[in-house]
């Protein structure tokens, strides 16, 4: 019997099984290929990630924004090298598993986790890190997600150029997007993948239902032919999926982490980052809770990795993603321009993967007084009112 039995190996996975096994528990992963890289690119604030992850990154001293005008953000920003991650991650003492977790049962001294091929895993705690399949905790909720959809194309630094400047990166550029009259407008997110590799993006923030694959796809190359860029220069392609407005789980014997847990930032996508950090925390709050008993463990877990602030100000930003789904497509670049416009200090509170309640309030606030009242309108219809946070901090739902 396992210690912690956690299920999913991507970053979020490694990240609680490492800091479980730190903290002298044993662990063991289960993954259907537990021993298998990732392929996604993760990027992040450099302030909101661990040293070490840092130092291995492809890291920007500087972010372009563009709404209607445009800003650089003297923030460094890192895209993280996966196969570094990876081994930074890997423990000799972790037990991989490899299968499919369909299933988990609790009891008084413990869990069991099923596997598909009918194998039995007993632990003390379940984490499930499965992403937003959500295997162990509830799956998928029955309402259809708003999703942040991309195509990119990996090309040379020189090719990049004209959108990439050397040693910048682009965070978010929403001018000049080629769009079919009266769609959603997506945007340019531009990073650095190594010396010479640059991965163009274009990207739906947030749609319900989500822009198709190959919208993006032409509108990328609409965007690069205008700025004299050859399609046939792309040296690699990626294509991304995944819901942003997931709400919650409910606390129960299994702890969901990472997008499981709904780290997603609604505003970026991000989760990675948050992940990464928050992995000590969740292991020490497991080893505390065992000394008791499973079910004390299970909710020290979602305590630490939930407490009630953290609650409330995702609820905050729940509204802001729905307010911003109600604009019309026109409105969005101001939108995001009185965003761009916003002191750091509301832009880094904001943004933040952890971010406290008087910190999105304050962002919040600032930008709802910065936009024009044809936009501010749509806001308060859209759900957007700051001035009654929830009175009630539901788990279930935002």
């Amino acid at each position: 019997m396992a210690d912690v039995v956690v299920v999913g190996a991507g970053p979020a996975g490694r990240a609680a099984a490492s800091a479980c096994s730190d903290a002298g528990m044993t662990v063991a992963l289960v993954d259907p290929a537990p021993r298998s890289g990732w392929a996604s690119t993760f990027g992040s604030w450099a302030d909101e990630l661990p040293p070490g992850v840092v130092a291995s990154a492809s890291v920007m001293e500087r972010m372009r924004l563009r709404g209607t005008g445009d800003h650089l953000w003297h923030r460094p920003y890192a895209v993280l090298d996966n196969d570094a991650l990876w081994k930074q991650l890997w423990r000799a003492d972790i037990t991989e598993v490899t299968g499919r977790a369909v299933g988990a049962e609790h009891g008084p001294t413990g869990s069991t986790v099923v596997l598909k091929d009918g194998r039995r895993l007993a632990a003390g705690v379940v984490v499930d890190a499965t992403g937003p399949a959500r295997t162990l905790c509830g799956g998928r909720p029955p309402h259809p997600p708003a999703q942040q959809t991309a195509v990119g194309w990996v090309v040379d630094s020189a090719t990049a150029a004209p959108l990439c400047a050397p040693g910048e990166g682009v965070f978010m550029d929403w001018s000049s997007a080629p769009r079919t009259r009266g769609g959603w407008p997506t945007f340019l997110y531009a990073v650095r993948l190594g010396p010479d590799r640059v991965l163009l993006e274009e990207t739906s923030l947030a749609r319900r239902p989500a822009l198709p694959l190959a919208l993006l796809r032409r509108r990328l190359a609409g965007r690069l032919s205008d700025a004299g860029i050859d399609p046939e220069a792309r040296l690699d392609e990626e294509r991304v999926r995944f819901p942003v407005d997931d709400p919650l789980p409910r606390p129960g014997r299994v702890v969901p982490f990472g997008a499981a847990a709904g780290f997603v930032h609604p505003a970026s996508g991000f989760s990675v980052a948050r992940a990464l950090r928050s992995a000590p925390w969740l292991a020490a709050a497991l080893s505390g809770g065992l000394a008791t008993g499973p079910a004390t463990a299970a909710r020290a877990g979602w305590q630490v990795l939930w407490p009630t602030e953290a609650v409330t100000a995702h609820v905050l930003r729940m509204r802001s993603l729905r307010a911003l789904l109600s604009l019309p497509p026109e409105l969005v670049p101001e939108f995001f321009e009185a965003f761009f416009a916003l002191p750091e200090a509301h832009r880094v509170e904001f943004l933040a993967g952890e971010g406290t309640l008087a910190g999105t309030a304050r962002a919040m606030s600032a930008l709802f007084a910065r936009v024009p009242w044809t936009i501010r309108r749509r806001l308060v219809l859209g759900g957007m009112s700051l001035g009654h946070p929830p009175a009630r901090h539901g788990l279930g739902g935002s």
